[in-house]
């Protein structure tokens, strides 16, 4: 009788150990350890880690899980189709709690299986749909990442001024070349921030756009990069994934400033600094969010005082004297309030100062305004909901194509 209750007792134990256990741990994406309650963590990628893009989000999945004892399971080179409500499907039947995508044209499956698999929360990055449709478990992330791309953007005018001092270019030759992959306000928000902070440096700066019309494809954008050279351009920054326009800039010998990461290794001569979107910070809220039964924001939104918008270290070889004191001293001025991106005294539109604008904030497919967004001088972007709105096209920049 004693054996057969030491033996029931061994087998309690053995269960609960492992029932603590379940859906923790490591794989290949996630990390070592857990703890009670842990879940798997599902992961959608446009691309793979080819893509500058996708590889800040991977990179971003496999550090937070890894701190958090989470085990993730990572898609990639999921299209923007029925493939996203299909991988969906299958992080849901791999035991994933929590199912995040890094891609615009991901939302409307996520959606779907938002409705479709209730006791799963479904986060989107760069969406904007979640806080008009109502779901408890559907969810849009964004950062203010057009405050990185102003900082980058004062690099980029301070190196114009050391080309114009050294005699390299004229005043009037400060052209900015921007290689955009399509006309959403994500990427008008993107190449403006940096062109006013470039401006903020170099007064007589102007800048061309040329759209791809694809997130990554490497031939197109080293062939934009190109295009943007021959026509003028000095310097060439991007809002694209591949390293198309830094490897073309390297070749040509044209400054560089390169998104989602460094690309000194492979463009030392040319590299000037990068922004990015950390991702760290929102997966380990989300996750742990998830993991303990808690509400996860409908939208949310990182900036510089999370640590979700940040710069890689300055190339010093290629970078203007001063580069650094000058990024540390608009960053204060930013977290502090002192520093709007979007300052309506900074820019016009057709030669007019911008002081009432309604944009698409509810979006609809009509793209309808339908929220002042104008307030205390500034175009407050990310305000109203996580994603860009900002899709206004001011006066110094020239867009050489819109076909996208």
């Amino acid at each position: 009788m004693k054996k057969a209750v030491s033996l029931v007792l061994a087998l309690m134990m053995v269960f609960a150990f492992t029932a603590v256990f379940t859906g923790c741990g490591s794989s290949d994406e996630g990390g070592e350890g857990g703890a009670e309650g842990a879940i798997k963590a599902g992961f959608i990628c446009l691309h793979d880690e080819n893509s500058t893009y996708d590889k800040n989000f991977i990179d971003a999945a496999n550090e937070a899980c890894e701190e958090l004892g989470v085990e993730a399971v990572i898609k990639t080179n999921i299209p923007e189709g029925q493939e996203c409500y299909d991988a969906a499907a299958e992080l849901v039947d791999a035991g994933c709690g929590i199912v995040f995508a890094d891609s615009f044209g991901h939302e409307d499956y996520m959606i779907q299986a938002a409705k479709d698999f209730p006791d799963v929360q479904f986060c989107h990055s760069t969406g904007t749909k979640a806080h008009t449709e109502g779901l408890d478990n559907y969810h849009n992330a964004f950062a203010s990442i057009y405050q990185g791309r102003y900082l980058a953007g004062v690099a980029a005018g301070l190196k114009l001024n050391d080309m114009i001092e050294k005699g390299d270019i004229t005043a009037d030759q400060a052209k900015i070349g921007y290689v955009g992959a399509y006309t959403y306000a994500e990427v008008k928000s993107g190449y403006t921030s940096f062109f006013l902070g470039a401006r903020s440096q170099c007064p007589s700066a102007t800048m061309d756009v040329t759209f791809t019309g694809s997130w990554y494809d490497e031939a197109l954008e080293k062939e934009a990069a190109n295009k943007l050279i021959n026509g003028g351009c000095v310097l060439i920054s991007q809002h694209a994934d591949s390293m198309g326009a830094p490897t073309a800039c390297e070749k040509k010998g044209v400054p560089d400033v390169s998104y989602n990461g460094s690309t000194i290794d492979s463009c030392p001569n040319t590299f000037i600094v990068s922004s990015r979107i950390d991702w760290v910070p929102y997966y380990k809220y989300a996750i742990e969010a998830a993991q303990n039964g808690e509400a996860i924001d409908t939208d949310w939104t990182g900036d510089l005082s999370t640590g979700s918008v940040v710069l890689t270290d300055i190339n010093e070889n290629v970078a203007a004297e001063g580069t650094q004191d000058a990024i540390d001293e608009a960053k204060a001025q930013l977290e502090s309030g002192e520093l709007q991106v979007f300052d309506t005294s900074t820019f016009t539109v057709d030669g007019k100062a911008l002081d009432s604008y309604e944009a698409d904030v509810d979006t609809d497919k009509d793209y309808t305004p339908d929220t002042e967004v104008i307030e205390d001088g500034a175009f407050q972007e990310s305000k109203f909901r996580s994603a860009p709105y900002f899709d206004v096209e001011i006066d110094g920049i020239t867009l050489l194509d819109t076909a996208f």
